[in-house]
């Protein structure tokens, strides 16, 4: 009875002992698989850092007002540098024009009038009153001489040699003024009125320059190559001078933009290659150079939450061109970012 009693509980020390050590397999396989589960869960993924595709856009405006008389491209059209893209009617600027030429014609008409100088009838009819300042000169000179003589030989009294001799004087300088006269209205206007009618037509001329340099604006071509992604007004509407009317997009001239905490700028700077994926037009990791980095404004601060132990964190656009062209690239399109390349 002893024997029996010894071995049953032999028996049941070493089920026990099976049970204890199964029991910690089983416990030990559930520690490892929360292990794996929670290493699986909390895993630090590759950090993505989101941006946006950009692109070179100009925007299309006149020098003048007016009239949207016709459009030649509409949104999504892709033109050339150069192409004609709209045309204004503005009748005030061929009014202008009308103005401007009618004054450069009065312009030349006094340049003519200061370098012609009077008219040949004026010519004539002073150089005819020389002719005749002439004759009275040369009668008063023979008087002069005969009552000089007639003086020296007491015939006559003192007071009619000196009449004669007045009037021998008043002759000469009558001629002299006559001679003048004549000479002016054969040379023409002086020096500084031809000078300030020549200056008269060239600001005429500048004038018309003006108004003529602006009609060209009635009609607007492409500055650039690219598609045309916005119209803003529509056709029969006014727009005032410098207003916008379209938007060209160059889409062979893209890049993307990031916004960067500084703590994650450890690994980015000038002429950086990092991948960036674009899930619009399914790319996976295409190259990127780094070209831009600047610290935005306060506005895009972080905070810092605690009072110590932490610190305000500024944000930096990170602009990366592709290194090679990608087909497809437009503006707007997400872009994500993987780690970049050391």
């Amino acid at each position: 009875m002893e024997t029996s009693t010894r071995s049953l509980s032999k028996a049941t020390l070493k089920k026990n002992r099976t049970n204890l050590i199964l029991g910690l397999i089983v416990l030990l396989t559930v520690i490892i698989l929360i292990s794996i589960i929670g290493w699986i869960i909390l895993k630090p993924e590759t950090e993505m850092i989101q941006g946006e595709v950009e692109a070179n856009e100009v925007r299309v405006s006149g020098k003048l007002a007016g009239r949207i008389q016709s459009f030649k491209v509409e949104e999504g059209s892709l033109v050339n540098k150069g192409d004609t893209l709209l045309l204004l009617s503005s009748p005030e600027l061929y009014a202008k024009l009308a103005q401007a030429e009618a004054a450069e014609s009065a312009a030349n008409a006094q340049n003519l009038k200061a370098i012609k100088g009077a008219r040949s009838e004026q010519i004539q009819g002073a150089f005819e009153m020389w002719q005749k300042a002439k004759v009275g000169k040369e009668i008063a000179e023979k008087t002069f001489k005969r009552a000089k003589n007639l003086f020296e030989n007491e015939v006559i009294p003192a007071q009619k040699y000196d009449e004669a001799e007045a009037q021998f004087n008043a002759a000469v300088a009558t001629e002299r003024a006559a001679k003048t006269q004549y000479d002016m209205a054969r040379n023409g206007a002086e020096r500084e009125d031809k000078m300030a009618a020549r200056a008269l037509v060239d600001r005429a001329k500048g004038a018309v320059s003006e108004v003529e340099a602006y009609m060209p604006e009635t009609q607007l071509t492409a500055p650039i190559s690219g598609e045309i992604s916005e119209i803003f007004p529509k056709q029969g509407e006014l727009v005032g001078q410098g207003a916008p009317i379209m938007n060209i997009v160059d889409l062979n001239d893209c890049w993307i933009v990031f916004n960067v905490r500084e703590d994650q700028l450890q690994n980015l700077r000038m002429g950086t290659i990092i991948k960036a994926s674009i899930p619009a037009i399914g790319v996976e990791n295409a190259s990127f150079k780094i070209t831009y980095l600047k610290a935005l404004g306060s506005y895009a601060t972080w905070k810092a939450t605690k009072t110590t132990g932490e610190f305000d964190i500024k944000t930096f656009e990170v602009r990366a061109r592709p290194v090679k062209k990608i087909d497809g690239l437009r503006p707007g399109m997400t872009a994500l970012m993987a780690e970049p390349e050391n």
